[in-house]
């Protein structure tokens, strides 16, 4: 006995030795195995960066929201006087059903299911989810399930992508859902349309991990130490919109949408003297939030082309002016004109008798754009559209941009390209080609993107203007601004209905066909079956704006023209935008303004009683002391009665957010970092913490807001109306 007792000693003594020296069991490395059983990895989340406008208001952002989770296991109840699990699936699938986007025997069947255990036996998991019906759960409907008392309903806080705005550039902005990666545990916001999925890598920033070790229990253990790589944010985009004026397009685009009913709809506004997009929409468009509406994916400005029709003229005209070949006073016979075996007529069919160039522009003659051709030549022309951008994709910055083409295989390409018919053209190479009509002959490329900025406030790029092209001179640009002003101020004039009191606009009317897309071939005719569209500036002498509107198979009644629609956005947009920007010196009010310091690392207690008393009402953000950082930054011109934001250390004190804009609220949440959800448009209506609550950066708060219409009306009064509110 003794020696065999000894021999297993022995042996199990050289066993041991040969662990401690090898660390290797069965081939295993026990160092691995205790490393993956206590080691943990947590991921730590990228933010995604926000979207925008050219003033700091966001157009896109993530934002507090929360995801829904049933437990269903009877384990999870303690005490059968207070459920902690869902007793009764079929009701609860029933009030679920009210509130999320799923189906009510869906949300049963997940509330029910089983899964298989390790030994392959079907049981009843602990908690059950809902897919992206359960996931960006609002406050509002969140609030909504919990007043139902619904047992074994949790929510866990999660973040959504937030677009504040509604329906607001959607085609340009595009959208971002959460999804599942393949292969990966972690659940991300990917763009899906648009700038969201253009700009998709740039956004999404890149996630970070935190390394720790536990027991089976999840409790970190003794001394051991937590190793943290941060996560880096993404970066923000800055665009050349303004939300202003966007908000200018948006509301007349969705009234003329609502009283014509046409097929489509497309804007543009830019700034002639940098190419920047101001504002772009179409209809019909979208709401990103829960992308109602959205049939199709494609923006209109850049890829979809289009028959110009006569806004080409102003072109043609250019280059007539630019080579010599235009004579205002001369004569031609108006009404119709013959190339070989084919005859093009005016618009009226029989014209105006022998009428004068001038003339002819202002009454936008087809026949008169054939004489001018004769006089440049077909070669000339085409050279003279090159360089005016068209046939070539403008290089905005902006994904599947196409080009359109320009027709030269038959003699009469040529002549009824000169106004605008056969060759084919996108509305962002119109609104390039116009910047050199109003820049003084300078062209310059359009874009969208300002810059963009990393987490860490370091600007990665900024878009300069850039000029692509030459293609008239100064003199000539000028010499065409006045001709195109006669169109809207002459009694002949095709553009009379543009007209804006106290500017001075210059453009050219346009009425394409649209093709037969039935497979019939050919043109659609009839009068609600033109394109209608307007291409101008204002103000002449020194054009700010150039906007691009053109209006599908509008329904018109009787004695209405295509001009209707059409003028109706843009002389509603034009002027509020021109207004907006102080553009007439002459009629802007002067207003008492006071110059804006640098107040950072200064004293909050001096400085707040300085600005109060130069008329400026500071809004402090923490304990007060020394000054971290501010908004709107030093050396600006405000006006009396602005708010200027001072972020100190400490902790922060919730204001009384009453009739506080949606601008104030994002501006107050930005420099807090608060966990603020933003609920509604226009100011400020309730907020879900009390004004004077001292709060943390994790505390949710939710700041309800409501359009002037929604705070002055009563319900009553907003159920009578409910068929006069614009639907977006």
């Amino acid at each position: 006995m003794f020696i065999i007792y000894g021999g297993l000693f022995f042996a199990l003594f050289i066993r041991i030795v040969h662990i401690q020296t090898t660390g290797v069991v069965n081939g295993q490395v026990l160092e691995a195995k205790a490393a993956a059983l206590y080691e943990k990895e947590a991921v730590l989340t990228a933010e995604r960066g926000k979207i925008l406008d050219r003033n700091g208001n966001v157009i896109a952002e993530d934002t507090l929201s929360y995801r829904l989770i049933a437990v269903v296991s009877p384990q999870a109840t303690t005490n059968k006087e207070n459920p902690r699990h869902v007793i009764d699936p079929q009701k609860t699938a029933e009030v679920l059903a009210n509130h999320i986007q799923m189906d009510e025997q869906e949300i049963y069947k997940q509330l029910t299911k089983k899964i298989q255990d390790k030994n392959g036996e079907l049981k009843q998991p602990y908690q059950v989810e809902f897919g992206s019906a359960g996931r960006s759960i609002s406050h509002e409907i969140k609030t909504a399930i919990e007043e139902e008392n619904l047992p074994g309903i949790l929510f866990t806080s999660d973040t959504k992508r937030y677009y504040p705005n509604g329906p607001f550039a959607s085609h340009l902005i595009g959208f971002a859902l959460k999804e599942q990666p393949e292969g990966q545990d972690t659940i991300k916001t990917v763009g899906k349309m648009g700038l969201e999925l253009f700009y998709n890598e740039e956004l999404t920033g890149i996630d970070g991990t935190m390394q720790y070790k536990s027991d089976a229990f999840k409790y970190l253990l003794p001394n051991s130490e937590k190793m943290v790589k941060p996560a880096k944010n993404g970066s923000d985009i800055y665009l050349t919109i303004d939300k202003t004026i966007q908000n200018f397009l948006e509301e007349s685009m969705t009234e003329v949408f609502k009283e014509y009913e046409p097929e489509t709809m497309i804007a543009i506004i830019a700034n002639p003297k940098t190419g920047e997009i101001l504002a772009m929409s179409q209809r019909p468009t979208f709401d990103p939030e829960n992308r109602i509406g959205l049939d199709d994916w494609l923006n209109t400005a850049t890829q979809k082309i289009l028959e110009p029709g006569s806004t080409m003229k102003i072109f043609t005209l250019a280059t007539a002016i630019e080579t010599g070949k235009w004579n205002p006073n001369n004569i031609y016979q108006s009404g119709s004109y013959t190339l070989l075996d084919r005859t093009i007529r005016d618009h009226n069919y029989v014209g105006w008798g022998p009428i004068t160039y001038l003339e002819g522009i202002q009454r936008s003659s087809n026949t008169l754009m054939a004489y001018l051709l004769e006089d440049i030549g077909n070669e000339r022309f085409v050279d003279y559209l090159n360089k005016f951008g068209f046939g070539k994709p403008t290089g905005i910055d902006l994904p599947g941009e196409v080009s359109g083409k320009i027709l030269t295989d038959y003699p009469i390409d040529y002549v009824t390209t000169t106004y605008g018919q056969g060759s084919t053209v996108t509305p962002i190479q119109l609104i390039q080609a116009m910047t050199a009509i109003a820049n003084d002959g300078e062209m310059l490329q359009p874009y969208v993107i300002d810059s963009l900025v990393d987490s860490e406030g370091k600007v990665i790029k900024q878009q300069e203007p850039i000029v692509k092209e030459n293609p008239i001179s100064a003199e000539t640009a000028k010499h065409v601004r006045d001709i195109l002003a006669t169109t809207v101020t002459s009694e002949a004039g095709s553009a009379q209905k543009y007209k804006i009191d106290g500017y001075d606009v210059a453009g050219k009317t346009g009425t394409a066909y649209v093709a037969d897309s039935s497979g019939a071939g050919g043109y659609l005719t009839g009068q609600n079956n033109y394109l209608y569209s307007f291409l101008g500036m204002a103000p002449v002498d020194d054009p700010q704006l150039i906007m691009y509107v053109a209006v599908k198979r509008p329904q018109l009644e009787l004695g209405e023209t295509g001009s209707d629609p059409v003028s109706e956005v843009f002389t509603s947009v034009m002027e509020s935008s021109l207004k907006y920007l102080n553009i007439d010196p002459e009629n802007v009010v002067e207003v008492e303004t006071t110059k804006l310091g640098k107040y950072v690392s200064k004293n909050t207690v001096e400085v707040e009683q300085s600005l109060r008393e130069v008329g400026l009402n500071p809004i402090i953000i923490g304990e007060g002391g020394e000054i971290l950082d501010q908004y709107p930054k030093g050396d600006l011109q405000l006006t009396n009665g602005s708010v200027v934001y001072l972020k100190t250390a400490g902790a922060i004190t919730i204001p009384d957010f009453t009739n506080w804009s949606l601008r104030n609220v994002l501006v107050y949440k930005s420099l807090s970092g608060l966990n603020i959800e933003i609920s509604g448009e226009g100011y400020v209506d309730s907020q879900s913490v009390s004004p004077g609550t001292v709060v943390n950066q994790s505390s949710p708060i939710v700041v309800n807001l409501k359009t002037p219409k929604e705070t002055f009306l009563s319900p009553l009064d907003v159920e009578d109306l409910e068929g006069e509110l614009p639907q977006d």
